[in-house]
């Protein structure tokens, strides 16, 4: 089986200095390919030079290029020249992480909605795909996507953690859905379980968010509590349990998915 992890965090500090080994292990576990989000402007600079360091061929490694909406406040011109420059690097293979959260609201909601936009106008220029950040905010996320989809070739809504009827809307909008180790969480995850069945396939893609949602199913458990992309397989079993799909199946249309999404290679070397 080859699995893609959509969405890693290899930039985190938690990561430092053991960046090689993380990748030797996801590669054994069969996580064949991974897309590094950028949540910055820093961070997506970073994201791409990792792909650099860890990725001669250009096979294994890819990178998004955007602002999370918890730094919306942060956006300035100088964001705006960056990105576009990023996102023209072959590498970086969509625009965000962008959205909203208003769970937490670390920037006001206005900024919020005025940086999402501007990611999804440079989507539309250069013609990539959008990895979406959404928290709380469902109903205004669809608000503003329905002036962009038409234009737009792809969007995901990474790290899906909503209820049915957020999702039902998302789908209507042709939109693909990201599923993390959140479905594992037996305290809060549980909603997802008949949720996960309603995403037809080619619209469904796996991703670890590590090191953040270390699947609490996973056995054993790492001693420092941190989440990897060699995890994703307990993800995928966790999915498939509750599609009454085989791990086969499953592997191979969400890696299918992946691939057609960000527009990855076939066979890396």
């Amino acid at each position: 089986m080859q699995l893609i992890d959509i969405g890693v965090n290899l930039t985190n500090p938690s990561f430092a200095d053991k960046h090689q080994a993380v990748l030797d292990r996801a590669y054994a576990a069969g996580v064949c390919q991974l897309v590094l989000t950028g949540t910055s402007v820093e961070g997506s600079e970073q994201a791409l030079e990792l792909c650099r360091q860890l990725d001669e061929s250009t096979q294994r490694l890819f990178a998004t290029a955007g602002i999370h909406p918890h730094s919306a406040s942060d956006w300035n011109a100088d964001s705006a020249q960056r990105l576009r420059s990023l996102l023209k690097e072959p590498n970086v293979v969509a625009v965000g992480e962008c959205g909203l959260d208003f769970n937490r609201d670390f920037s006001p909601r206005p900024q919020q909605e005025k940086v999402l936009e501007e990611h999804l106008a440079m989507a539309v220029e250069l013609q990539l795909p959008v990895f979406l950040h959404e928290r709380d905010a469902s109903q205004r996320l669809l608000e503003i996507l329905h002036d962009y989809r038409d234009q737009l070739p792809a969007a995901v809504v990474h790290c899906f953690t909503g209820e049915k009827k957020a999702l039902f809307s998302y789908l209507d909008l042709d939109l693909h859905i990201g599923i993390t180790g959140w479905i594992c969480d037996e305290r809060r995850g549980t909603h997802l379980h008949p949720l996960v069945k309603e995403i037809k396939r080619g619209r469904l893609m796996l991703e670890s968010d590590a090191p953040y949602l270390l699947p609490r199913s996973l056995r054993p458990k790492p001693k420092n509590g941190r989440n990897e992309p060699a995890y994703l397989t307990e993800v995928l079993r966790e999915v498939a349990l509750h599609r009454g799909e085989s791990l086969e199946d499953l592997a191979a249309h969400s890696t299918a998915s992946a691939r057609a999404f960000f527009g990855l290679p076939s066979t890396p070397q």
